[in-house]
């Protein structure tokens, strides 16, 4: 039996993912979180063989609950599902540590193969997106700006980009202003900016924003 966690603050996605086992011989049990809170505590109160999840859970990083999911209960292993096609996000969240990326438009088929392959230990990644990964490296793409920017550095600039304010961040992340400030220092250093305004334009045309 396969005991699937889904973290999707889309109810049509959690029920998708119960719906996707039905009929089929592999046998599964499921939970669902609509936020980082929700997963926090169906983490620590039971076991899973996998986590589903998207890369964006409101308006926190699926990266950094992720991080944070896996401080509670090391070796968790998880599944980005996500409509984010692009590479530069796949190879964000291996390098964070999941064990598989898959995009919301995939076959059903598709997806229990990833869930089950990955809750038995493994890696998957779709062969289209691997072959993005492959020319994303050939083309040198780690030279792109936001490259350059942690994975807590990269949220907080798309937050920064969406009109989020240092003190509206603040409170979505848990940190303090002054915190968030020094963030916000950083990020213009490392991307050669001066303003917000010029982080939401390259947030923008760079489509890191769904």
């Amino acid at each position: 039996m396969i005991r699937i966690l889904t973290v999707d603050d889309h109810a049509i996605v959690r029920n998708g993912v119960k719906v996707l086992f039905q009929g089929r011989p592999e046998t599964a049990t499921f939970g669902e979180a609509s936020n980082a809170e929700e997963a926090a505590r169906l983490v620590r109160e039971q076991n899973w063989d996998v986590v589903v999840m998207d890369i964006t859970l409101g308006d926190r990083s699926g990266i950094e609950v992720m991080k944070d999911l896996e401080a509670i209960r090391p070796g968790l292993p998880f599944i980005i599902l996500t409509m984010h096609s692009e590479a530069q996000y796949a190879r964000r969240a291996f390098k964070a540590g999941a064990s598989g990326y898959i995009t919301k438009d995939c076959l059903p088929d598709e997806l229990a193969r990833a869930i089950k392959k990955v809750a038995q230990g493994g890696k998957y990644v779709s062969p289209t997106l691997a072959e993005m990964l492959v020319m994303d490296v050939d083309r040198s793409f780690e030279s792109a700006p936001h490259e350059r920017l942690s994975d807590r550095e990269f949220e907080i600039m798309r937050l920064l980009g969406s009109g989020k304010t240092v003190s509206e961040i603040a409170r979505l992340i848990s940190r303090s202003v002054k915190t968030v400030s020094t963030y916000r220092a950083r990020i213009l250093e490392k991307m050669g900016m001066r303003t917000n305004a010029e982080i939401t334009y390259y947030v923008i045309h760079s489509k890191l924003l769904e």
